[in-house]
């Protein structure tokens, strides 16, 4: 009986926790790819091609993909729905700043519904030397912002991000 008071008590106490901590995420990498602005945006702007350089494209060989609307144009979804490593959701391309940002929303389904802003943006250093950064702005509601004590998503998503950047530069200079 002492045992079944000590397990209620922890879940008790992460969820008194969960009240406190933050349900806020952002995650931000950049990376310099030697190539002109307008090349790296324009190859950017079409969220086909993150199956080319995104970690999760190559989480899951046998995702299935979907495309609603005309790619690199506001309006454009692209569906995906995948294993348990990448479950299932969507991208939107909510605008587009021509040479400087891509905004998205990711919509997940599976394997919990919550809903994050994306941006890719591109900044010129020099005529051949082109600064990628790559972010999101997410929430984990109460309780799965309990997850937080345990792991550090901001990093781990992050990760992901320079995993993808370190990606693209490699395509890009090839």
């Amino acid at each position: 009986m002492i045992v079944l008071y000590i397990i209620l008590g922890i879940i008790a106490a992460l969820l008194i926790a969960g009240l406190f901590i933050p349900k806020g995420m952002k995650a931000t990498r950049e990376i310099v790819i030697n190539k002109p602005n307008a090349e790296v945006f324009n190859y950017i702007k079409h969220l086909k091609n993150q199956d080319n350089y995104s970690k999760w494209g190559s989480m899951d060989p046998n995702m299935k993909k979907s495309y609603r609307g005309t790619d690199a144009t506001v309006g454009f979804v692209s569906i995906w729905e995948g294993n348990k490593k990448v479950g299932s959701g969507e991208q939107e391309i909510l605008g587009i700043d021509e040479g400087h940002k891509l905004s998205t929303e990711l919509r997940f389904i599976k394997p919990f519904k919550s809903v994050a802003q994306s941006a890719m943006t591109t900044e010129a250093i020099s005529d051949n030397s082109t600064k990628v950064s790559w972010g999101f702005e997410g929430q984990m509601n109460y309780p799965l912002n309990i997850m937080k004590l345990f792991m550090n998503m901001e990093n781990s998503i992050g990760n992901d991000f320079s995993t993808g950047l370190s990606n693209l530069k490699a395509l890009m200079e090839k």
